[in-house]
């Protein structure tokens, strides 16, 4: 039977604080409003990812869907991240991220394993600016284009405290059961992963939240350590 492992994006796959920061840094804005607004509890994420996607726009008016994802463009990868998913996958592994992240820049990591199908919609799947689908599953946040242009409602499929339900759900799509799912994060958010997982991995953890719950934790920036420890799980 494969196994189903599921990777957080922000500091796990990409070695940044967020996606959605680096787009912040190359615009010249930040968000630290609507971040302290949510962590006092007045806001809500779907409120919150509005917010953001106004605050990008207002900075340029003139944006559209083409020059926001050229602001993703660059967005650092972790160490490791190609040859760890790349040799994950040859080992007959289902790959997942499951992220708060950009939509955008998880489609580019989504683009470097591409399928031998053409594109098709599917649930998980990438949007359509590839002719090949991939062999990832992606699940992310992000905005949506009207016409080529920025909406003003975001795309919002991964709550803070909801990615055990997406497990959940690709372990009954996919027939891969908890005892064969493994998972990667480094927050508190990464938490419902980790408890629908018979492995999970703290990599580089924000906080000591998770280090609690998981079953390993790997503090140094390299995803070839996480690598050969699922390599060592896949074994067992």
């Amino acid at each position: 039977m494969t196994h189903l492992i599921c990777f957080d994006m922000d500091r796990v796959l990409v070695d940044h604080l967020s996606t959605w920061q680096y787009v912040y840094d190359q615009m010249g804005i930040n968000n630290d409003e609507a971040f302290e607004l949510y962590n006092q509890g007045k806001l809500d994420e779907w409120d919150w990812l509005k917010l953001d996607l106004a605050l990008i726009k207002k900075a340029d008016p003139s944006l559209d869907d083409a020059s926001l994802r050229k602001h993703t463009i660059g967005t650092p990868l972790m160490k490791g991240m190609r040859e760890c998913i790349s040799t994950l996958i040859e080992n007959g592994c289902q790959v997942a991220i499951i992220s708060g992240g950009m939509q955008e820049t998880a489609r580019q990591i989504a683009a470097m394993f591409p399928a031998e199908s053409p594109w098709r919609r599917r649930w998980g799947g990438i949007d359509r600016h590839r002719s090949s689908d991939s062999k990832l599953h992606v699940f992310t946040n992000g905005w949506l284009s009207e016409d080529g242009k920025v909406g003003d409602y975001g795309r919002y499929q991964v709550q803070m405290n909801g990615k055990g339900s997406l497990v959940r759900i690709l372990q009954r799509r996919l027939g891969i059961p908890l005892t064969k799912t493994a998972s990667i994060g480094d927050s508190a958010g990464d938490i419902g992963m980790f408890e629908q997982s018979d492995l999970s991995i703290c990599f580089n953890p924000w906080d000591e939240r998770p280090v609690a719950i998981a079953d390993v934790t790997i503090r140094e920036k390299d995803l070839s350590l996480v690598l050969q420890r699922l390599l060592d799980w896949i074994k067992e």
